[in-house]
């Protein structure tokens, strides 16, 4: 075909090539060409586009002249989304949500919907228009029984090509619109398969453009790559104003929504739901679901306090320190940074003199949590010093600190809310670093502040196994 031709762009920094190559040279990312067919566009032939100011040509202003946006929010229904995306969905934005298949994203979306064409904050029900590319609308509305729900001011389009899509948006003017997924959208005006880098940032473009021209809100599912990133180019992230990503094992009931980009909030929230068999139900104490089932009397267990955003959450740590038949023992890290409990084994081994390398070790955090901040140091030592020893960590104690290379313990934050936290679910000792205490006078009633300067201070609260 005329003005035709195939090339390969590089799905991490939009790098052309004109054969396949294993490595990117621009970016140095490994295997993330995808081939595409580019076609050299005509005015007659140019994918339709709205612009961002609803048509005509955009002026330049002068900075103190401009205007402050009075963002408004709808809530969405779902009290842990609320408060990822910082109070509601902003009108006007777009949020990309991604996640594995069948993590829940459709039933997610639905429920949302629903509660948005029910009700928003104020009072006045909102049109909500459901696309989908992949389900027929029998299909959606089998899903939509399962949930009990009765899909008031609700609309569905089972559409794919954009140039349509776009004009149903203009005719009903709906006040929100989901796109599941947008990998599945295309325009005819392109050569290339649906998915393709060129249709999926073409596709993503006009959406955007349509959302901020009309002041609608859009949310946009984005299907994942075998290495769990979005797929497509990576400027499909750059151009929307949230991205969301729903965590979670499929094999698990609870499911973990975390912001890794959000322009009207903060990225450090996370909300956590429940799988059931109507749907998605919020935890709003992710604490006592994380300790629901905590053995007793059992070693390598300790119990922590992580801060998500603002909200602290108790996690429970697992240690299994056994003797290894291999000439090299194993390490494995669920839910804890690999190398940070490496780094922990070697203060250990080094501060305390313990011999770890003659162990296998095996660290899990339950509940599908992933703790990623400092703090967390402090419990993940003495729970593989508790199952390398057989020395139990009394169920009462909470561990929070920051380890050094030198086995001293740091100062964290947010210690007032942690501890709190800790003594509304019955912990009555919690192990905390020297300078927290010393720099503010800490008093919580009901639990009783263990001030440690280091690792070996920490050791104190281990006590022998109860037969």
């Amino acid at each position: 075909m005329k003005g035709v031709k195939t090339v390969y762009i590089c799905s991490e920094c939009e790098y052309t090539s004109p054969k396949w190559m294993g490595k990117c040279t621009a970016c140095g990312a490994w295997n993330s060409f995808v081939e595409d067919v580019i076609e050299n566009e005509t005015k007659a032939s140019a994918p339709k586009r709205i612009a961002m100011n609803g048509g005509g040509t955009n002026h330049t202003q002068k900075f103190e002249d401009l205007d402050l946006p009075s963002y408004m929010r709808s809530e969405t229904g779902l009290g842990e989304l609320d408060r990822v995306l910082g109070g509601g969905l902003v009108h006007g934005s777009v949020v990309l949500l991604s996640g594995e298949p069948g993590i829940g994203k459709s039933t997610l979306l639905m429920q949302i919907s629903d509660a948005l064409g029910n009700t928003d904050k104020g009072g006045k029900p909102r049109n909500v228009l459901y696309i989908s590319g992949e389900e027929s609308g029998g299909q959606l509305k089998l899903r939509a029984k399962r949930l009990g729900i009765g899909g008031k001011n609700l609309h569905v389009l089972t559409e794919t090509n954009i140039e349509n899509i776009l004009d149903e948006i203009a005719s009903l003017k709906p006040d929100v619109v989901i796109v599941d997924s947008i990998q599945t959208v295309y325009s005819d005006r392109m050569s290339s398969a649906p998915g393709s880098t060129t249709q999926i940032k073409e596709s993503a473009l006009s959406f955007i453009n349509l959302t901020k021209s009309a002041g609608i809100s859009m949310l946009l599912v984005g299907h994942v790559n075998k290495e769990g990133g979005i797929a497509g180019p990576k400027v499909l992230e750059h151009m929307v104003d949230a991205v969301l990503y729903f965590e979670g094992e499929r094999h698990q009931s609870y499911r973990i929504i975390r912001a890794i980009k959000n322009r009207f909030g903060s990225t450090n929230e996370i909300g956590v739901f429940e799988m059931t068999d109507k749907g998605l139900e919020e935890v709003e104490n992710p604490s006592e679901m994380l300790l629901a089932g905590r053995p007793k009397n059992v070693p390598g267990n300790c119990a922590v306090c992580t801060m998500e955003g603002t909200r602290p959450i108790i996690a429970e740590i697992q240690a299994l320190v056994a003797q290894t038949t291999f000439p090299a023992p194993r390490r494995a890290a669920n839910g804890i940074d690999y190398n940070r409990m490496c780094l922990i084994l070697a203060v250990l081994e080094k501060r305390l003199g313990l011999k770890f390398f003659q162990s296998d070790v095996y660290m899990n955090v339950i509940g599908g949590l992933r703790l990623d901040e400092p703090a967390s140091d402090v419990a993940v030592a003495l729970s593989m010093v508790s199952s390398l020893t057989d020395r139990i960590i009394p169920d009462d104690v909470i561990a929070i600190g920051e380890l050094g290379l030198s086995g001293e313990c740091r100062a964290v934050s947010n210690i007032e809310a942690r501890i709190h936290e800790a003594a509304r679910l019955g912990f009555t000792r919690a192990v905390i670093p020297y300078r927290n205490v010393e720099k503010r006078k800490i008093a919580v009633e009901g639990i009783e502040l263990i001030p440690i300067k280091g690792i070996y201070e920490a050791l104190s609260v281990l006590k022998k196994k109860e037969e």
